[in-house]
């Protein structure tokens, strides 16, 4: 999707993630209403069910459960590798010193309940459940976020930063401690399977069946190791590398676009098709592809297989009593907690590195009690740990604990919204600074910049000036520029899409020819106006109605002396990953929501909050913006008579 209003990774994730948790509470009471109904009979029926494959005397047999256990769910680790690896590639955590900070809370959160669980249940067989309560369910724990108030961008990441690794380290729990015999042979098949996938990446294969047959391959190995068969899958995910698309992808996507456009033949469509696969990264592609696959049919059918328990007195007194619950519970509900906060403060001691933390100490607090909420790594590890009675007393604990965390976490959160500022953000002095996305940092030397240099929040947007959407982008800024006074700057970038538009280059060296003459702003409101007719008679019509010196304007066009001050911002555009206009950077970070009004002045705020020596915010939320030249701010206007809201899809493609 165009860069200035798609969503991006990790705000796509949350959003699906927040979708498949309301699926996966309807899975959930249904497992659970329908193994205490009159039909209870047909559950234990239904999911016990043998199904195996047979070619000649080899034979694959297992029941309904177990292929949704160890088949499906294998699909589901997958997506959990390439969330890892994207994040590893693009993410927080492609800075590798940010690791520390969530390694240790993800640590802290699984070893403390792991160790509350073991000395619940000591001296009995029962301590083998101990990686029950060591995991966090995705879902569920984004889903309870969302419903909470107060939860800033800083809480979603550190807790999905979290889950990523705390994944990691339950599938090599499940791999090391829940293996009773391993198959050397297996094994090693296993291993040649993994070999001949990265063999496969790096020869540059891109054909998804090829890779799709080596995993069954692998899958099929790795079961009949020994070790669990979902460790196939997050080791398949890994291999996916993820990176933004780079230019000379785009344009070879473009040209066969327009081959197609001008041939419209199946050849054509296969190639202009594959072109524009090629140009974006495999993480991205096969996360489109399978995500909703497992947030909407895969974890929801593993909640309907595994979640049935039946509620009668017999299982509700062994569970009131019973060490496993209970182990769980406190485990899931007190464990993480302790483990997750006690852990980060640790890490940010001095003695033990110092390292910075990543949300304030109140907000730390919730995420850590959302954390506890186990669910489905908790009923795989239970069913692979118990079964009989205590596999239905683990499931209790599962259930119980994560309802009672996902309770604790949304009051939490209630609670440090209501609190005093001063309160909230206790610890913020020593929060790490955001990863800067934006490659080249503002110089106000260089840089035109509308506003003090030195504001609280500096608005850096890539435009292309023949571009509609960056036209209409323009009363989004001059409302924010009137909502926010001195505390906002804005710098101005060039990013001609020449490919698709043809004036794009030679408008914006107008904009520097102007400059040189001190009115670039003018110059710069004049063409996002009037992109009906960019032509170079008709700039020198609008510079002659600025006033500008027209002989001194046309021989800076006619000699293209300021191209290299475009192609400066062409390459800070290409190295901060920027493919289309307009491209907003709020203090570095790039803003991926839509351009409305709302969310940017939300977004602005919460800079101004944590930024120092913050000024006060003007007294009305959305004055009158100030008059730009020639037009009403009240809408733009294309030359072919259309409106477009900040919806509307920008400039997408990137320059020849």
């Amino acid at each position: 999707m165009p860069a200035g209003t798609r969503r991006g990774p990790l705000r796509r994730f949350v959003a699906m993630e927040n979708s498949g948790a309301i699926v996966l509470i309807v899975a959930t009471i249904t497992a659970m209403a329908w193994s205490n109904s009159a039909w209870a009979s047909t559950y234990e029926a239904l999911w016990t069910t043998r199904l195996g494959i047979q070619v000649g005397t080899w034979e694959l047999s297992n029941s309904l459960r177990d292929w949704v256990n160890e088949g499906l769910m294998a699909l589901f680790f997958f997506v959990a590798g390439l969330e890892i690896r994207r994040e590893f590639d693009m993410g927080e955590l492609r800075e590798r010193r940010r690791l520390a900070a969530p390694v240790f809370a993800a640590l802290g959160g699984m070893v403390v309940p792991a160790l509350l669980y073991l000395a619940i249940n000591a001296g009995a067989d029962s301590m083998r459940g101990w990686g029950i309560v060591v995991g966090t369910d995705t879902a569920f724990a984004l889903g309870v976020l969302s419903l909470s108030r107060g939860v800033s961008p800083r809480v979603r990441t550190f807790l999905l930063t979290l889950v990523v690794i705390d994944d990691a380290i339950a599938l090599t729990v499940i791999a090391v401690a829940y293996t009773d015999s391993l198959s050397p042979l297996w094994l090693l098949i296993a291993v040649a399977a993994f070999g001949l996938i990265l063999a496969l990446r790096a020869a540059g294969v891109r054909h998804l069946s090829v890779y799709a047959l080596v995993a069954v391959g692998m899958w099929l190995a790795v079961s009949a190791s020994g070790l669990h068969a979902t460790i196939a899958g997050v080791a398949a995910g890994l291999v996916a590398t993820a990176y933004p698309p780079g230019r000379e992808g785009l344009r070879r996507a473009g040209v066969w676009w327009h081959r197609f456009r001008m041939a419209p033949t199946p050849e054509l469509a296969h190639r202009a098709s594959r072109s524009m696969a090629q140009a974006i990264s495999p993480n991205e592609l096969l996360q489109r592809i399978f995500h909703p696959w497992s947030s909407y049919l895969i974890v929801p059918l593993f909640a309907l297989a595994n979640a049935g328990l039946a509620l009668d007195g017999d299982t509700l007194s062994r569970a009131a009593t019973s060490p496993i619950t209970l182990g769980i519970i406190v485990g899931l509900v007190i464990g993480k907690m302790i483990g997750i906060v006690g852990s980060t403060w640790l890490a940010s001691r001095p003695v033990f590195g110092g390292f910075p933390i990543t949300v304030a100490w109140p907000s730390l607090i919730g995420a850590s009690a959302v954390a506890g909420i186990g669910f489905t790594v908790s009923l795989l590890i239970a069913d692979i740990s118990f079964v009989g009675d205590q596999l239905e007393e683990a499931k209790l604990g599962v259930l119980v604990g994560s309802t009672l965390a996902a309770a604790l976490g949304f009051t939490v959160f209630r609670v440090v919204a209501a609190l005093p500022s001063h309160v909230r953000t206790a610890g913020a002095a020593h929060l790490a600074a955001p990863l800067p996305d934006l490659a080249a940092p503002v110089e106000p030397d260089i840089d035109h910049v509308l506003g003090d240099p030195d504001a609280p929040v500096m608005l850096v947007w890539y435009a292309d000036l023949q571009c509609h959407h960056c036209a209409h982008a323009t009363t989004t800024i001059d409302h924010l520029r009137a909502r926010f006074g001195a505390d906002l700057a804005i710098a101005h970038r060039h990013l001609p899409l020449t490919d698709i538009h043809a004036h794009a280059q030679l408008a914006a060296e107008a904009t520097e020819a102007a400059a040189s003459q001190g009115r670039f702003q003018a110059m710069w409101d004049a063409l996002l106006d009037h992109q009906d007719d960019l032509s170079r008679e008709h700039l020198t019509t609008i510079a002659a109605g600025l006033g500008l010196d027209t002989d001194q304007f046309t021989a800076d066009l006619r000699s293209r002396r300021h191209a290299p001050r475009i192609e400066r911002d062409i390459t800070s555009a290409d190295d901060s990953g920027v493919i289309g206009t307009p491209t907003f950077f709020i203090n570095n970070r790039r803003y991926d929501g839509h351009l409305d009004l709302a969310p940017l002045t939300d977004l602005i705020g919460e800079a101004l909050a944590t930024a120092p020596d913050t000024r006060p915010l003007a007294p009305h939320p959305y004055p009158r913006p100030p008059e730009r030249f020639g037009t009403s701010p009240a809408a733009h206007v294309d030359h072919d008579g259309g409106h477009h809201d900040a919806h509307d899809a920008p400039c997408p493609a990137r320059r020849d």
